[in-house]
């Protein structure tokens, strides 16, 4: 038996890993394939069962999986990102949520019959949305900047936000559930809120203080962390009823958030941790799924969806959006893409256990119920929100954004002749000095190393379509070229090589399909565009007609040119390679590296 329960076990681990690689080649939401492989494991084939599998232990296993998520959610919400947000954005995390929370009780209590107190829980839990559901989808929409933008840090931001107020709903019902009087109530909630905030600021400070004083060693702080969020969730839990969720929330917040505490090493510990027990909670929780249930809930469950596809969220962005610069074809986008993601699915299926547990009849109904909002909003926002992006006109056809591998002068002029064409360049490197001189010249930066854990964790890749490798180091050039060649295509990679890579021989050089796209030529290296810099060359930009193409171009410079990029008149961007240099014809733009002295009344204007 204990070996039947081992491998059954392993199987769900095993399952729940190959649904995130899954999701990752296709870039869609995990939640997709998780859910679907737990119900075919579950009530269609009966394979899993997850209350014989777990027996006892199923009910602590979700509620300490829960805390961990919800640590690691609050662990990475830093106040300073907040304050630089954009207004819609703190809006929508403020009174978007208000707007989304009243709405969805009032139609789920009218719709269902649930009562005040679920339907409030409900409507609580169905706030958050989450990056694990919204960025795939924005990768594969490519709306415009300013709506990528909103969308992703509501949905960094409202994890937390969203979890803390269905907690304190939550911890409201209980409260109210062991006396009439309102005074009792209010006293019994004022203790909750008083243990989970006194626990988590406390904990947070005694454990940041210990790691920024150095008295642990580093291999400890993951484990011991973990240690620590177990402890401070139970023990809160035993101190008053049901504190632990909003004690481990406010612990993350305030570690992410303490002077000189460095938890960048404990958030990677925490997010893989994160994404294996998100991986096997879904396919658990979704084995455990009876459709009677949904034939319980009926069409009325259909009308509590379209209200909150249709009338919550959009009310609650258009009033969130009042005064900002957004246009309305980006407001009605954003109106209609807020997928519900991992921490909706966890929290109701925790707390429809507890309530069923506390004498709630209805509470069952809390988890076939959100899994259907969960369900329904992925799949139809996933397959409708391209096509809606570009009826609006606020779809980018071909990714402008471009990632540059190097700060250097060479990176810096190639970035700004892009940036002055209508494309968004964001150059990443190590050296905090070039990083100043690219800010200094108007560019977009981030500070780090392109292959590192950092980058994966807070590199915003959405609208994105391809990466220059123009680091001065061969080596790191075809690095990101291997690390960067799944996220954008081994088509859209692309490394200028060095000195040192062209003396190399044929055999001695890195595998092609692995170092991307050789750029601009086969005798262009780092070190001779740098010379050309030097003697004062500049990217030209010239638009080609019916008298003035390539070949002509040349002719008329003496061909003291070199094409770099070529833009098509539909505003896609071509760039000259060693294995697919563009044919432009009349009509396109081309960029070019040109002596000073070649500029003349072709180079495009700056307010092109």
């Amino acid at each position: 038996m204990q070996t039947d329960a081992a491998l059954a076990i392993s199987l769900v681990v095993l399952a729940g890993i190959l649904c995130q690689w899954i999701a990752w080649r296709v870039r869609l939401p995990a939640i997709l394939f998780l859910l679907l492989t737990g119900i075919l494991a579950g009530p269609v084939t009966g394979v899993l069962d997850a209350n014989l599998l777990f027996g006892p232990l199923l009910f602590p296993f979700i509620s300490l999986s829960v805390a961990i998520i919800l640590f690691e959610g609050s662990l990475s919400l830093r106040f300073h990102q907040i304050a630089g947000l954009r207004r819609v954005v703190r809006n929508l995390v403020s009174v978007g949520v208000l707007v989304t929370w009243l709405i969805t009780t009032l139609v789920t209590h009218l719709a269902l019959d649930f009562s005040w107190q679920l339907s409030f829980l409900f409507g609580a839990i169905t706030v958050v949305t989450g990056p694990t559901v919204i960025v795939p989808l924005l990768r594969t929409v490519r709306p415009t900047a300013a709506v990528a933008n909103v969308l992703r840090w509501e949905g960094i931001v409202i994890d937390p936000v969203g979890a803390t107020l269905a907690v304190l709903v939550y911890e409201f019902i209980l409260s109210g559930s062991g006396g009439n009087a309102l005074g009792n109530t209010v006293a019994s909630f004022a203790r909750i809120v008083a243990v989970g905030l006194c626990s988590g600021i406390g904990a947070g400070y005694l454990y940041g203080t210990i790691l920024r004083r150095h008295w642990l060693p580093e291999y400890l702080h993951n484990v011991a962390t973990l240690a620590l969020v177990i402890i401070v969730f139970t023990l809160c839990n035993h101190l008053h009823h049901e504190s632990g969720l909003l004690a481990v929330t406010v612990l993350g917040m305030w570690l992410a958030n303490m002077r000189d505490v460095h938890v960048e090493e404990i958030l990677d510990f925490k997010e893989s941790l994160s994404v294996l027990l998100i991986s096997v909670l879904f396919i658990v929780l979704a084995s455990r799924i009876d459709f009677a249930d949904f034939v319980r809930l009926g069409w009325p469950a259909v009308f509590v969806l379209l209200a909150i596809q249709f009338l919550a969220r959009p009310l609650g962005v258009m009033i969130s959006a009042l005064g900002s610069r957004l246009s309305w074809p980006e407001r009605h986008l954003l109106s209609w893409v807020a997928p519900r993601g991992i921490v909706a699915a966890a929290i109701s299926a925790l707390f429809a256990l507890r309530l069923e547990q506390a004498g709630h009849a209805e509470a069952p109904l809390l988890v076939p119920l959100t899994f259907m909002v969960i369900i329904a909003t992925v799949v139809l926002q996933s397959s409708t929100a391209g096509f809606i992006a570009r009826a609006l006109g606020v779809s980018e056809p071909d990714p402008r954004g471009i990632l540059v591998i190097g700060a250097n002068h060479v990176a810096i002029a190639l970035a700004r002749s892009l940036q002055e064409a209508g494309f968004r360049p964001l150059l990443i490197d190590t050296s905090l000095n070039r990083i100043e001189r690219a800010m200094e010249a108007g560019l977009r930066v981030f500070f780090g190393n392109p292959v590192s854990e950092q980058a994966d964790r807070q590199l915003d890749l959405v609208g994105m379509g391809r990466m220059l490798a123009l680091s001065a180091h061969g080596s790191l050039n075809t690095l990101a070229c291997m690390h960067y060649r799944m996220e954008f295509g081994a088509r859209e990679v692309y490394t200028l090589q060095t000195m040192e890579e062209q003396d190399l021989s044929r055999q001695r050089r890195a595998s092609p399909h692995l170092a991307g796209k050789t750029l601009f030529g086969s005798d262009v290296t780092f070190s001779s565009l740098s010379a050309l810099l030097a003697r004062g060359w500049r990217p030209m930009a010239t638009r080609l007609d019916n008298d003035l193409d390539l070949a002509a171009l040349r002719r008329r410079h003496g061909r003291e040119i070199l094409p770099l990029f070529a833009i098509s008149p539909r505003e896609r961007l071509h760039i000259f390679t060693v294995e697919e240099p563009p044919a432009p014809a009349a009509g396109w733009t081309v960029i070019s590296l040109a002596p000073e002295t070649s500029f003349n009344s072709r180079l495009l204007n700056a307010d092109r």
